[in-house]
């Protein structure tokens, strides 16, 4: 214990001589801080009050603007509406007899207040005929046999003079219709008819159907190939 205690007592008398004549002085205070300053007169004491306004802040720079989109082109031109042609077509000609079967025929076409009649008068100068059969009976026997052959377009010819007792089947204004009823009237049996020339003014009628398209048009040629000599035409 002795011997701690002159251990100590001998640190401290050694430090103590140290620190005193050992050791370098201690940094001396700056005397005259103020007297080092650079341009002092400068220097002012600002009041918060006389500051400036801060400087607003610089708007953020805008974005690239997206690359423009090409204009569409102009829309194309409309199409001009599709002009449907309608016209007025007569059928015929058909004598006051053959005229309601003829008109019976266009009834599935329901042409309504679409069709009309124009009566006209004719010189017909062919004729499809039987000659005479002499007599009253044997025109009527041979009437009783174009009705067995399910022909009933026919006239007995009553007037005096060679062609009485005549059975007419038809008259028309050219000879090819002719020829065409009589072609039509063999092929139902009829073997005794002939065509001739016949100077005579008959009232025919014809059959007009308006405002006609190209349908209808090719729905009245199709019925007019059922009534021979019968013609198409546009009215006048």
């Amino acid at each position: 214990m002795r011997v701690l205690f002159l251990l100590l007592l001998l640190a401290n008398a050694g430090f103590f001589a140290w620190s005193r004549y050992v050791s370098p002085p201690e940094t001396a205070a700056d005397a005259a801080p103020l007297a080092r300053q650079i341009e002092p007169e400068k220097l002012k004491i600002v009041a918060p009050s006389a500051l400036p306004p801060p400087a607003p802040p610089k708007p953020a720079a805008a974005a690239p603007a997206p690359p423009s989109t090409p204009p569409a082109p102009p829309p194309a031109a409309a199409a001009p509406p599709v002009t449907v042609s309608l016209k007025c077509i007569e059928w015929g000609s058909f004598t006051l007899a053959d005229a309601p079967r003829a008109e019976k025929a266009l009834e599935p076409l329901g042409l309504g207040t679409r069709l009309a009649q124009r009566r006209t008068e004719e010189t017909a100068g062919w004729w499809v005929f039987i000659p005479s059969q002499k007599t009253r009976q044997g025109a009527l026997r041979k009437a009783a046999e174009l009705k067995g052959l399910g022909i009933g377009e026919y006239f007995i010819m009553q007037e005096e003079g060679p062609l009485r007792w005549s059975l007419s089947l038809g008259v028309f204004r050219t000879e090819e219709a002719a020829q065409a009823r009589l072609a039509a009237l063999r092929q139902q049996g009829v073997r005794t008819a002939r065509v001739g020339q016949r100077e005579t003014v008959v009232p025919k009628v014809w059959l007009q159907a308006s405002g006609a398209d190209a349908a209808l048009e090719r729905q009245l040629a199709d019925i007019a190939l059922q009534m021979e000599g019968s013609e198409l035409r546009s009215c006048p």
